[in-house]
Order: C-alpha cells, then structure tokens, then sequence
C-alpha cells in the first residue's frame, strides 16, 4: 500500500469534491481518496503495484481539474 497527497486546482464547491473524489476512486488500484476542499487537496490511498501517483492526477486532470503530485 502507498499514499500520496495531489494538490487540486479548480475546486469550488461539494460537486467538485464529489466529481474528483469519483475519478481518484475509479483508478484501478485506489483504496481510498479524501478531498478537501479548502485546503486544495486529495489524500489517497492506493496500491503501487497497480497505480502510480501520476496516474492519479492525470485521471483528476481528466475530469477538468488541475493537480500536480504534492
């Protein structure tokens, strides 16, 4: 198991919480994913074997938001 922090750009409101929260959690791999809205950030919990850090922002980054491995 590995965790990672990605910093999010371009959340404004629950809806965009929930929208990223639903495209972390669809990587095959990912265990968990936390957002905070406030703080601009996702923790998540994945497994290494299967998925890497990048490929987490880019899932996020597909579904219209800016991140970048914290």
């Amino acid at each position: 198991m590995a965790s990672t922090r990605l910093n999010i750009n371009g959340m404004t409101c629950k809806h965009c919480v929930a929208k990223v929260e639903k495209a972390l959690n669809e990587v095959d791999g990912v265990w968990s994913a936390s957002v905070d809205l406030e703080g601009g950030t996702a923790d998540v919990d994945f497994d290494d074997r299967k998925a890497a850090p990048e490929a987490l922002a880019e899932a996020v980054t597909a579904a219209g938001y800016e991140a970048t491995v914290g």
